[in-house]
C-alpha cells in the first residue's frame, strides 16, 4: 500500500526486509510469494527490476531507522500487511515485526493504527469484489 512513495533505494531495502520477514518462519508459501509479487508490481519499474541483496537484517533496519517517520510508518504498514496476507500465524514474523517496530521507534498505538489500516484496506477490497460480482 502506497509503496510508490518510496524512492528507488528505499524500495530495494524494503524488498530485502520483506524477504527476511517472509522467510522468518521457514520457506515462503505460495501465498507469500504472490504477496511479494503484488508489492513489487505496486512499486513499478524499480520493484519489477529488483534483485535481492546480501544486506543483513541489522543493516536494513539501521538504514530505515535513519529515514523519515512517514517512511518508517509506511514500511511497517506494508510489513504488517504482508505478514497477515496468509492464513497462518507466525510467531517468528510477529517477533521480527516487534523488533522492527522498536528499532523504528514506532509506538504501540501507531502500530495498532497501522494494523487497523491493513484490515480496513482488506475490507474495502472484499466489499468491492462482492459489489462487482453482483
Amino acid at each position: 500500500m502506497l509503496l510508490y512513495l518510496l524512492n528507488k533505494e528505499e524500495k530495494g531495502y524494503f524488498l530485502d526486509l520483506l524477504a527476511k520477514l517472509i522467510r522468518a518462519d521457514g520457506d515462503p508459501s505460495q501465498l507469500d510469494l504472490q504477496t511479494v509479487i503484488g508489492l513489487r508490481n505496486e512499486m513499478g519499474e524499480e520493484g519489477i527490476r529488483y534483485r535481492k541483496s546480501n544486506a543483513s537484517l541489522e543493516k536494513i533496519i539501521d538504514y530505515f531507522s535513519k529515514t523519515s517517520k512517514p517512511t518508517r510508518n509506511l514500511v511497517l504498514l506494508n510489513l504488517i500487511g504482508a505478514s497477515l496476507s496468509d492464513e497462518f500465524y507466525s510467531v517468528e514474523e510477529h517477533f521480527l515485526i516487534e523488533k522492527i517496530q522498536e528499532s523504528f521507534q514506532i509506538s504501540n498505538k501507531k502500530r495498532a493504527e497501522l494494523t487497523r489500516m491493513v484490515y480496513q484496506d482488506r475490507d474495502v477490497r472484499e466489499k468491492t469484489k462482492r459489489v462487482i460480482a453482483d
